[in-house]
């Protein structure tokens, strides 16, 4: 179970601002919760109800104790005035905010505390933004909402205005790897999809993804045969990878390993090869920095930059990819 300590070294400015609502007794009848998906939402929801319902909690701590009743029932996801509220399908629905309504007017289980954490806000139907925004308007005094949300854009401004905003920035590549490493991933891959700012949820998805995997073989494939014949690099890119590589997100999936590539040629010129990321293709790397210079890496870099905006701006992904092997085997 993450602590407030342990949440703080990622999402210092966050956690502040509960901790103190917590300790000085300034408790909000609602907040929202906002950012990237993988950055601790989920967690301050936890460790915001634990201290909320802690049956051994200190005036002067934010922390809760882990060890009562209540803790170990909300660590478990059964404490009974605890409540959360997801999609139903592709939206939370009317009904769902009704039945939350309903909740509000009986006295909570285990105390007259209670908590609801409704989870992808941006996705309630207007009818349930609606139905929410009354609550809001008359909030019962023991009774805290929690709104998470990606999207903050999408949801209607009555009722972010109703809430005490809590953003959760993005996790730097260091948090985000050290993350990702205690979720079990490989170091190499954590420190890949560190590299690529891919959000811890993300991250442990395309871990699993056996196109990704195949992508990570293809792409070093490409690189063998444009640094060994430019006729080889321009036959494989019409027979692998752009039968691989379809879609714009897929293509910029392609750009990027191509693109962390070329950097990692550059720290090896720069003697930095603790800035590597593609560390389990170091002899690779290392045999090709003989090859490419210091100044033609950062000239195909800014050419990968380019075929990036180019696709951005819809031109053809064969014609974009075409140049880009061009520029490479030069």
């Amino acid at each position: 179970m993450t602590s407030w300590i342990e949440l703080k070294d990622s999402q210092p400015v966050a956690v502040k601002m509960l901790q103190n609502s917590i300790t000085r007794d300034r408790i909000a009848h609602a907040y929202l919760f906002h950012g990237p998906s993988g950055t601790g939402k989920h967690e301050a929801s936890l460790l915001f109800a634990m201290r909320y319902f802690c049956e051994n909690k200190q005036i002067d701590s934010a922390e809760p104790c882990y060890e009562c009743i209540s803790c170990k029932r909300i660590q478990s996801g059964n404490h009974p005035d605890l409540h959360w509220i997801e999609p139903d399908g592709q939206s939370i629905k009317k009904e769902q905010i009704e039945y939350l309504q309903k909740e509000f007017t009986y006295t909570g289980l285990e105390s007259n505390q209670k908590v609801y954490v409704v989870r992808q806000a941006e996705k309630m139907t207007v009818n349930a933004a609606n139905r929410l925004l009354k609550f809001l308007e008359e909030p019962s005094q023991e009774t805290v909402a929690i709104l998470m949300t990606e999207h903050i854009g999408q949801m209607l401004d009555t009722i972010v205005s109703r809430c005490q905003r809590i953003q959760f920035h993005s996790l730097s590549d260091h948090h985000l790897y050290t993350r990702l490493v205690d979720q079990g991933l490989p170091e190499s891959t954590s420190k890949l999809f560190a590299s690529m700012k891919l959000n811890v949820d993300q991250a442990i998805e395309m871990n699993g993804d056996e196109w990704f995997a195949e992508a990570r073989k293809i792409v070093v494939q490409l690189m063998d045969k444009v640094m060994n014949s430019s006729e080889e690099g321009y036959l494989f890119l019409h027979q692998v990878y752009l039968k691989h590589f379809q879609g714009r997100e897929s293509l910029e999936y392609g750009l990027e390993l191509l693109l962390m590539w070329f950097q990692d040629i550059i720290s090896l010129h720069l003697d930095k090869r603790d800035s590597i990321v593609l560390v389990d293709q170091f002899e690779r790397l290392e045999q090709f920095h003989y090859v490419v210079s210091l100044s033609e890496a950062k000239t195909l870099i800014y050419e990968i930059l380019n075929t990036k905006r180019k696709l951005a701006q819809n031109v053809h992904p064969t014609l974009a990819m075409e140049y880009l092997i061009l520029q490479l085997q030069r």
